[in-house]
């Protein structure tokens, strides 16, 4: 395997670059652990806490999180906006709030005593910002909820907080007040923002004009709510959780018994009809059990036990989890995974399914392996589908609970795998950064405030012993960010009451008491009692034989990624730490130099002025070199795309033939030789037609039928250039590649060009142009529909000609996206497999937002032959509803 990159020593212009696959050959897994090791992990774990917290009170404090990368805190309005990932923040010190109960379970009690002070001391709630409701609930009012479970645990014990008078609580009951405008709706459904200050209601909140929001933003409310209900006697905030909930289970779909993404929360129509266990939807499922388990509601264990029936029935593909569409539950709604759905195989063993969590768990692991973090999103042939890891917990918490019910060593070895990765790859002088690529170990300015709620406490339970723990963590229940409420409060005599009138307000600070003698009216149609389970099965009993969840995960471990974990990490003596980074290489240094040989990376100078950067792994001095040697190349490649100067705008593929009649463009990338469409006046018109090979890396064999006509070809295995070739050799007209990384789109992914291969390509005089995969499949369909489609290749959309007047001009289908975004590298995950796919690519900048969602493809339903005009139209159809889908996804806590 080997990676080749291009670049000007002043420019840094990158013409080429694969990436490169590392296989470990060493296997640790399976084996016991000692105590001693444990000790050492656990003890890991806190020094890794103490780096992020200290960091975030040092450089950050009072600001809801810390920047780690420039080493100050972000202030809402001070830094660029990241759009809705910034509602978490409310100026209210949100990572100090939730990192309380952090400090506790850490054994931290003077610093959790000195935060209390400070929280008590600098903490405002009545700010006039706009923030969500589902994070300020989960994140801040959890927080301070946990904060006073610790605080009652710690002043009961007789040590600490002596003089604490339930002042965390008063703020809590504070926040919770002034969320509940937010549930004003006649559905009972929270709007997805509040003003902390103002409510929803006026100009002045700059709210309440929302018509959407999540099932999981929705639905995630109960446990925080039914606490402070039950710690103030305040029945008000557990009516109007359960008030949502219950309007949430009158809106499932009655035959799959599954419910949708988003949601209006004024109609209760479904705006996305997708379910799955992942974003948008996750946590609704997960407090509907864990609402149980505190309060010992037996109506929310029913509808668990209904919904879960439906999951694994229709959701559950082992070890894949896919979503589906909620009508029509035998139809995939996408061929990719989120990274949220890692919390359900521990809420799986919640549940006492234990074999099914053992195998998604495992499927995750081994794209954790691969990739080191688990990707935002990736496909379900485990490649990278969004790149981001914003240090997510979830993988960890799902690790905790397996561990905790199998006992098997094994997820102690897993953990271990989590704590290196997270030293090895996001730890940086400030703090732990989120990563912006996984690929590229590329980061962001940005540490979450769940990663100190969440990632140390489950990571310290799993590596310590009950003697470690400064209470029995099985008198309480962790919320979804991991605050702990104490089971206690099912004992409470706090209300429940019924759900209040369907056209009620709710007024801040004017809230009616009701009655606590009052009893709820649920209501018990069409509830299944054949799945009613009321305990938790014994492991010991599930599995007698102590390899057999080995036997489950091994034949997983081999469909996702065949290599081993890699070896205990350690650098080879001169290899510097941290290793060489792109952005302080100089190509006349004689120590950089000299890193990159050790990394297998050599470097050549060329007659016109260019320097050659080509790596050979099997040259580096150990694996661990050969790795830093492709993160290496991988940065250099990003560095390059930053710094490029030309840009070359996008290129238009019309089909212009019956039925589209020049309606549909779909956006293609350009190439840097060949025909220059913007210098054509009409652009190149012709029939498309597949080359063979599909790749066009050899002689066509069916160059008599491509003669004249404009070539389709995939994506891999040679250079465009030599694509370009063999299609001109047999008489095309023009060509289109089209992608093979199924489910990359142009509506979200940003545009690459294709360039040369590195030799001089005047002799291609033919126009070639690229096509994700998406729109490149639109391309495919048609053709097969209609056997002979008609493409104009330009620099952008023409009007359409004479023959379109003959069709109806009422209903158009276009699907033109008239994007100007840039151009970009696309990572091309199957290059290492593939290895003669050098395929040239020059980038021109980097994209900058944090999530990109990336329409998947889909199945087409079955169109009816005899009707051509209505098998497009549906085609094209669902393709738009998949482009609102994903738009809206955006907004989707994700």
């Amino acid at each position: 395997m080997w990676t080749v990159l291009w670049f000007r020593p002043a420019t840094m212009s990158a013409l080429l670059f694969s990436l490169l696959l590392l296989l470990s050959t060493l296997c640790r897994l399976g084996q016991s652990m000692s105590r001693e090791e444990k000790l050492k992990l656990r003890n890991q774990v806190v020094e890794m806490f103490d780096h992020a917290y200290s960091n975030y009170m040092d450089h950050a404090y009072p600001a809801d999180e810390l920047m780690p990368l420039t080493c100050r805190g972000r202030v809402r309005g001070l830094e660029p906006s990241r759009g809705d990932v910034d509602d978490a923040l409310g100026m209210f010190s949100l990572t100090l709030i939730d990192t309380l109960d952090t400090l506790v379970l850490l054994n931290k009690t003077a610093e959790f005593e000195a935060a209390v002070r400070r929280v008590l001391k600098d903490v405002r709630l009545d700010n006039d910002v706009v923030v969500s409701v589902f994070e300020t609930n989960i994140r801040v009012l959890g927080g301070l909820l946990g904060g006073h479970s610790m605080a009652v645990m710690l002043k009961d014990a007789g040590h600490y907080m002596q003089w604490y008078q339930d002042e965390l609580l008063h703020m809590a009951k504070d926040l919770g007040l002034r969320l509940l405008p937010a549930f004003n709706t006649s559905s009972g459904l929270p709007y997805p923002r509040v003003n902390l200050k103002h409510g929803v209601r006026g100009p002045e909140s700059r709210t309440g004009t929302e018509t959407d929001t999540c099932t999981a933003c929705a639905g995630t409310i109960i446990l925080e709510f039914a606490a402070l209900s039950r710690f103030t006697g305040d029945p008000v905030f557990e009516v109007h959780a359960r008030r949502a909930l219950n309007f949430l289970w009158e809106k499932r779909q009655r035959n799959s018994n599954l419910v949708g993404t988003t949601i209006n929360i004024h109609s209760g129509e479904w705006v996305r009809r997708d379910s799955g266990v992942g974003a948008g939807i996750d946590s609704y499922y997960e407090y509907l059990l864990k609402a149980y388990i505190l309060l010992g509601d037996d109506l929310f264990l029913q509808r668990f036990n209904i919904h879960y029936a439906s999951i694994m029935k229709y959701i559950s593909q082992p070890p894949l989890l896919l979503d589906v569409h909620i009508h029509k539950p035998l139809l995939p709604a996408r061929t990719w995974m989120d990274s949220l759905l890692a919390f359900f195989p521990g809420l799986q063993v919640l549940k006492g399914d234990i074999r099914p969590a053992i195998e998604t768990h495992e499927m995750l692991y081994q794209v954790t392996k691969k990739h080191n973090f688990l990707p935002e999103a990736f496909t379900t042939d485990f490649r990278v589908h969004w790149a981001q890891h914003p240090l997510r917990p979830e993988f960890a918490e799902s690790t905790y609970f397996l561990y905790k019910a199998t006992k098997d060593p094994y997820y102690l070895e897993v953990g271990r795998t989590v704590l290196d990765n997270l030293n090895r790859f996001a730890r940086v002088p400030c703090g732990f950064a989120a990563m912006k690529d996984v690929r590229t170990g590329s980061h962001e300015d940005r540490m979450d405030s769940f990663f100190l709620a969440e990632m140390f406490k489950y990571l310290f339970l799993l590596f310590a012993e009950e003697e470690d723990l400064p209470f029995n963590v099985e008198d309480y229940i962790f919320t979804t960010e991991a605050h702990l409420l104490p089971l206690s409060l099912s004992l409470s005599t706090a209300p429940h009451a019924p759900s209040p009138p369907a056209n009620s307000t709710v007024q801040a600070a004017s809230l009616p008491h009701l009655s606590a003698s009052v009893k709820s009216l649920w209501s018990e149609e069409e509830l299944d009692d054949s799945n009613f389970d009321w305990t938790c099965p014994n492991t010991r009993l599930l599995f007698p034989d102590p390899a057999f969840p080995r036997n489950l995960r091994d034949p997983i471990r081999s469909a996702v990624d065949k290599s081993c974990p890699r070896p205990a990490l350690h650098r080879e003596p001169g290899m510097g730490r941290p290793p060489l980074r792109a952005q302080d290489f100089m190509a006349n240094n004689p120590d950089h130099l000299e890193l990159l040989r050790r990394m297998g990376v050599s470097l050549i100078h060329l007659k016109d002025g260019r320097v050659q950067l080509v790596q050979h792994a099997t040259q580096a001095v150990s694996a661990v070199a050969a790795e830093d040697g492709m993160r290496f190349m991988q940065e250099m490649m990003e560095l390059s795309s930053q710094q490029q100067k030309e840009q070359l705008p996008p290129r238009a593929v019309q089909i212009i033939s019956h039925p589209f009649f020049g309606r549909v463009v779909l956006t293609a990338g350009p190439a840097q030789f060949g025909t220059d469409l913007s210098k054509s006046i009409t652009g190149v018109r012709g029939f498309v037609t597949v080359a063979e090979p599909y790749s066009g890396c050899a002689e066509l064999s069916n160059a008599a039928f491509v003669q004249g006509r404009i070539a389709l070809l995939q994506r891999g295995q040679c250079m465009f250039a030599e694509k370009a070739r063999h299609i001109m050799k047999a008489g095309a007209i023009g060509g289109i590649v089209i992608d093979d990384n199924e489910g990359s789109s142009s509506d979200t992914a940003p545009l690459f060009q294709m360039a040369g291969d590195g030799r001089n390509t005047d002799d291609v005089t033919l126009p070639l142009l690229f096509l994700f995969y998406k729109e490149g499949n639109i391309l495919l369909e048609a053709l097969k529909e209609y056997r002979e489609v008609e493409v104009l290749l330009s620099d952008k959309a023409r009007d359409r000609g004479g023959d379109a007047q003959e069709e109806d001009q009422t209903s158009p289908t276009s699907a033109t996206l008239d994007r100007s975004h840039v151009s970009t590298v696309e990572l091309d995950e199957s290059a290492p497999e593939l290895a003669p796919d050098n395929e040239e690519v020059t980038p021109e900048e980097d994209v900058g937002p944090a999530i990109k969602s990336n329409p998947e493809p889909e199945e087409e339903p079955a169109v009816d032959k005899d009707s051509s005009s209505k098998s497009v139209k549906a085609m094209m159809a669902d393709w738009r509803e998949d482009l609102e889908a994903f738009q809206q996804m955006e907004k989707d806590e994700l």
